[in-house]
C-alpha cells in the first residue's frame, strides 16, 4: 500500500490524533503549563504538512472522533450533578458572573476588531469566539460572518484560556474554584473546562456550567447587537 493510500483510510486521521494527543499528555507531564490541545494540534498540522497530506484526507478519521464531541460535553454533566447543591448555594454570584463575562466578550471583541479598522463581516465573525465551536459559528453565519475564520477564533482563544487562564487568575488573586470555574467556562468554553477539570471537579462543575448557560446568553444578546451593527 502506498503513502497516499495509507493516508487516505480513515484510520489514518485517528491514529494521528490518539497518537499526538499521548505525546502531548507527556508533553505536559514534563512541562506542567503546556496545554495538551495546543501540542497536540501543532503536531497533527507537522504531519501533514511533512506528509503532504490534505487536510480533506485526514478529516476522514477525524469527523468519527469530532462525533464523541457530543458524549463528552454530556460527561461534563457528571461532575455537574455532583456539585449541584454547592453551585446553586452561589447561583446569584456565579449567574452574575457569567453575564457580565459574556457582555464583555462580545462588546470587547467588537472593540477590538473595529478599533483596528475591520469591516462589519469581521466583526460579527469575532465576536461570538468565547462560546463553545457548535453556538459560535451558527451565530457567525446566521449574522453574515465567516463560519470558518470564526473557528480558528475561537478554537484560539479556549486554548490560550486553558493555557495562560488558570495562572493569570491566580496572578489577580483569584484562587476560589467557583471564581475560576466562572472565569474559565465563560471566556473559554470546553478547552478551558476540560483544563481546569484535571485540578479541581468543583472548577470544572462550575466551568461547564458557565460554558452552557454563556452559550444561551451569548445567543440572545448577539440578537439585539446584529441589528444595531445593521443599522
Amino acid at each position: 500500500m502506498s503513502l497516499h493510500e495509507l493516508t487516505g483510510l480513515p484510520a489514518f486521521g485517528i491514529t494521528l490524533t490518539l497518537v499526538a494527543y499521548a505525546i502531548a499528555l507527556k508533553a505536559q507531564e514534563c512541562r506542567g503549563w503546556l496545554h495538551p490541545s495546543l501540542i497536540c494540534s501543532v503536531l497533527i498540522v507537522a504531519v501533514l504538512l511533512l506528509l503532504h497530506v490534505p487536510y480533506e484526507a485526514y478529516q476522514k478519521g477525524g469527523d468519527m472522533l469530532t462525533f464523541l464531541l457530543g458524549p463528552a460535553t454530556v460527561a461534563l454533566g457528571v461532575p455537574l450533578y455532583k456539585n449541584a447543591k454547592r453551585i446553586g448555594a452561589s447561583f446569584v454570584p456565579i449567574f452574575s458572573g457569567i453575564t457580565v463575562g459574556s457582555v464583555s466578550a462580545l462588546l470587547l471583541a467588537a472593540a477590538f476588531v473595529w478599533g483596528l479598522g475591520g469591516s462589519r463581516e469581521l466583526i460579527v465573525t469575532m465576536m461570538p469566539k468565547s462560546v463553545t465551536s457548535p453556538v459560535a459559528l451558527e451565530i457567525s453565519r446566521q449574522a453574515g460572518g465567516m463560519p470558518e475564520l470564526t473557528a480558528v477564533f475561537t478554537v484560539l482563544t479556549g486554548l490560550l484560556g486553558g493555557l495562560l487562564g488558570p495562572g493569570l487568575l491566580r496572578l489577580a488573586g483569584v484562587r476560589d474554584d467557583i471564581s475560576i470555574g466562572v472565569a474559565i467556562g465563560t471566556a473559554s468554553h470546553g478547552i478551558g473546562t476540560a483544563r481546569i477539570i484535571r485540578d479541581s471537579e468543583l472548577a470544572g462543575s462550575v466551568s461547564g456550567f458557565a460554558m452552557g448557560v454563556a452559550a444561551i446568553l451569548t445567543s440572545f444578546l448577539f440578537i439585539p447587537i446584529y441589528h444595531i451593527l445593521r443599522g
